[in-house]
């Protein structure tokens, strides 16, 4: 074999992409009697799991560590408790310190089926996006199988998401089953992400303002003898403060901090002529119903004028919102920075 055969066999080694790491990140709190089975569930696709006992009453993560081989497997400790958001950033850390491709988040409760963990992998493999997350809605024929409650509890939860995320295509925002590419999960800010149950919804909105591209994964819901720790009853109020303090945030980030549009001007006009409109309309109305002398026509006009404009400047505004979805994913932009700089 000469020089030039050995030359070109370095370069075509050198040139061959490594194969991607996967790994899966468990938060562990009261799940042992789920978990081992939850473990033994996941594929040879995987190369690394990282169980994060979140300061488990139960010791979920001694029990695992005294009853799961899996050689893949680490146990991650928390000493005080910090929500299972909290539990997924201490997994996301570890696993991109370990060089992770791509990080899967799976519950320890069994309501996941890993055999799935492929189909969250690939769009982020191939290339079409940064995050992925289950859909539990896909399906109308399935999804009977919801408790009326939790159904109607992520409807309104799925609403308030698409506002103050600015994923207009994405559903169920509470579904926790998710993958993310290691380029865009380094982005993130891990200690200002909500540490509760609030954090799939905050990871949307961090994503979006990075600009990452985020789509659904088709999956059935399923309920057996788990007992769920996320009431929507009780979070519902706390989500919708918080989704309304994170729109603002993006608004102020998208529109008016990065970058500046016919956007930036139609959704505060449209709201200021539509305010006018109203309260305009409102004293007139009053003050005519308390003297009973019919309101003048040109009253009237000047009242529905602004209402009409500013809902049309409202509804503009959001098809722009709407239309601006991110569609070029993170991560191949910053793999393109770091070979155009490396």
């Amino acid at each position: 074999m000469n020089t030039s055969t050995i030359n070109n066999l370095n370069l075509t080694e050198l040139a061959a992409p490594l194969a991607p790491v996967i790994a899966v990140v468990i938060p562990s709190y009261r799940v042992t009697r789920h978990i081992i089975g939850v473990i033994a569930g996941i594929g040879p696709e995987v190369a690394r799991v990282y169980v994060v006992d979140d300061r488990c009453p139960d010791g979920s993560g001694d029990f695992v560590t005294a009853n799961c081989h899996d050689p893949r497997v680490t146990v991650l400790k928390h000493s005080e408790n910090q929500g299972v958001g909290g539990a997924v950033m201490t997994g996301y850390r570890a696993a991109i310190a370990d060089g992770a491709s791509v990080i899967v988040k799976l519950d320890g409760d069994g309501q996941m089926d890993a055999s799935l963990i492929p189909m969250f992998v690939a769009p982020i493999l191939a290339g079409e996006a940064d995050y992925t997350k289950g859909n539990r809605f896909f399906d109308l024929e399935r999804i009977g199988a919801m408790p009326p409650v939790r159904l109607f509890g992520n409807a309104m939860l799925s609403f308030m998401t698409k506002l103050s995320s600015g994923y207009w295509q994405l559903f169920d925002p509470t579904n926790g089953y998710t993958a993310i590419h290691a380029d865009a999960a380094r982005y993130l800010p891990f200690d200002k992400i909500s540490k509760r149950y609030f954090f799939e919804s905050d990871m949307l909105f961090r994503l979006n303002t990075l600009g990452a591209v985020a789509v659904d994964v088709p999956m059935d819901a399923v309920y057996g003898d788990e007992v769920s720790n996320l009431k929507v009853s009780q979070v519902i109020t706390e989500f919708a403060a918080k989704n309304v303090r994170n729109f603002f945030k993006r608004l102020f980030y998208n529109y008016y901090l990065r970058n500046l549009s016919v956007a930036s001007l139609e959704l505060p006009i449209g709201v200021a002529l539509t305010t006018f409109g109203i309260v305009y309309g409102m004293i007139h109305w009053i003050a005519s119903a308390q003297s009973e002398v019919e309101t003048p026509a040109g009253t009237v006009m000047l009242a529905a004028l602004p209402v009409i404009m500013g809902v049309q400047l409202i509804l503009a505004f959001l098809n722009y919102d709407i239309a601006s979805v991110p569609s070029r994913p993170l991560h191949k932009k910053t793999l393109f920075r770091r070979r155009k700089h490396g």
